[in-house]
């Protein structure tokens, strides 16, 4: 854990609301200003709106397969992940799951801004990791008080729709290989480094294609020198051959996100 995400428990009595139990005093992590900025969203807030959302904001780990919210029910917490990865899933009737977009460290998961809202798809943390959660209704309040907080989860789920709507014609319209090279691209765009712990079974759900597709389809990229696999690791060698592999599906995404990205950083 960042050592900017959690200092030492005596000093975190100014960051929780006056009345905490002596036991929150002991477990919950503090809060600072650098280790919430880990978030392109929260660092993009002015310091006075980020920090009025301390006494809300709680660093949680984030482990591998955990669903932070299912279809059809309500969402609690919406969660900020700094090193995380969470997928968005539809999941069908007969079990079958398509991802529909995938969300890290420049995002936000669970955004429910009505009153008995529901969740439209299931969120599973595919990347384990941390990030910052808070009670639905804290984010409601304090979007209810309008200034820059509004407006940068507006534009952000304007990104996040752009990315929805190129998987679906991506979905549709591309090859296995370009399928692969968007998703490996989207986990790249959100990782550290340029290796990926992943394994072919994984993919294959996500995109909702046979596992011997995905087969096929990383023994020819890697035959083509872009990457490299081997057990359950994946390391891409040319991102720019991986890119031009992908074609228009991934850039129009990609170009939306950089459009967000520019308007992060004028806030």
């Amino acid at each position: 854990m960042n050592n900017t995400q959690v200092n030492a428990t005596a000093k975190s009595a100014h960051r929780l609301p006056v009345g905490a139990k002596i036991s929150e005093l002991a477990s919950r992590p503090v809060v600072t200003y650098s280790g919430a900025q880990q978030n392109e969203l929260l660092a993009a807030l002015p310091r006075e709106v980020l920090e009025s959302l301390f006494e809300h904001l709680e660093l949680v780990q984030l482990p591998f397969g955990k669903e932070l919210f299912e279809y059809g029910n309500a969402m609690e917490y919406v969660h900020f992940p700094t090193t995380a990865i969470v997928s968005l899933l539809y999941v069908m009737e007969d079990g079958a799951t398509t991802e529909i977009a995938v969300v890290g460290h420049e995002g936000v998961v669970g955004v429910s801004l009505f009153e008995g809202e529901r969740a439209m798809c299931s969120a599973v943390v595919q990347a384990a990791g941390y990030g910052y959660r808070m009670k639905t209704q804290a984010l409601r309040d304090a979007f209810a008080r309008g200034g820059a907080l509004p407006a940068l989860l507006m534009r952000y789920n304007t990104a996040l729709f752009a990315q929805m709507a190129q998987n679906a014609v991506g979905g549709r319209h591309s090859s296995i290989e370009q399928k692969l090279c968007r998703w490996l691209l989207d986990r790249l765009d959100r990782s550290p480094s340029n290796a990926l712990k992943v394994t072919q079974e994984m993919i294959s759900v996500m995109l909702g294609v046979r596992r011997e597709s995905i087969t096929a389809a990383a023994g020819k990229l890697q035959d083509e020198g872009l990457i490299t696999y081997r057990r359950g690791n994946i390391t891409v060698l040319d991102r720019s051959g991986l890119e031009a592999y992908a074609g228009e599906c991934y850039k129009v995404a990609k170009s939306e996100f950089d459009r967000l990205r520019l308007d992060v950083a004028r806030c």
